[in-house]
């Protein structure tokens, strides 16, 4: 085990520039939460000392609350994970999820979302490069989808559905470039999203995800 890292009051930003910030305020506002209900609505499991572990795609994170910090398993060792963006939307989901909604009954887009104002401009979601790497490459779009333990479903010419957390899916829908028209992708959720996660997390995950579809990985080796 690593030893802990000293608490910091300065507000810390997101990697990419985004406006999103992490303060211990939110790591002592979750502190006050118990672990076994937010097991019971996450599908997380509770670990000793104060810790959770959920399913980030296809790695084990767990959420060390009393330090502060997110780490993941690596040759069975707790390893620190410097991965603010989705330290921001895990604390986010974390500290406003407080129920246990049914999942793929109603699945939306961004403009039927409350606050699909927000995705426009310099938010729009950046799955560009979603797009660039798979838009002729329906076997590698598919694969890019089981490789983070998600799956395919019946939708647009090829659609994956993939788990950031156990209870938010993402789905991403491709149709591929023919003779006729270019590559496009859409990207849906579940209705239920946009009661957990505020609009700007939304960004946030879906752009994390985004990577992972890119990189090959959840988290970076």
């Amino acid at each position: 085990m690593t030893s802990p890292t000293p608490a910091n009051n300065t507000p810390r930003y997101a990697s990419n520039g985004s406006h999103l910030r992490q303060t211990d305020r939110q790591w002592q506002d979750l502190a006050q939460r118990s672990l076994e209900e937010l097991a019971n609505l996450t599908l997380a499991l509770p670990l000793p000392d104060g810790r959770l572990q959920f399913r980030f795609l296809n790695e084990d994170i767990r959420v060390d609350i009393p330090n502060q910090r997110l780490l993941h398993i690596h040759d069975g060792y707790d390893i620190p994970l410097e991965d603010p963006l989705l330290e921001l939307v895990t604390l986010a989901y974390l500290n406003r999820v407080d129920a246990v909604l049914p999942l793929d009954r109603d699945i939306v887009g961004l403009q039927d979302l409350k606050e699909s104002h927000f995705f426009a401009g310099p938010h729009e979601l950046q799955t560009d490069l979603v797009l660039e790497r798979y838009g002729k490459d329906p076997a590698a779009f598919r694969q890019a989808v089981a490789s983070l333990d998600g799956r395919m479903t019946d939708m647009a010419d090829a659609a994956g559905r993939l788990l950031p957390f156990p209870r938010i899916p993402l789905y991403f829908l491709m149709w591929f470039a023919d003779e006729e028209f270019p590559a496009r992708l859409r990207v849906l959720f579940d209705r239920s999203i946009e009661r957990f996660l505020p609009a700007d997390a939304i960004w946030a995950l879906v752009n994390r995800v985004a990577r992972a579809m890119v990189d090959g990985t959840a988290i970076g080796k």
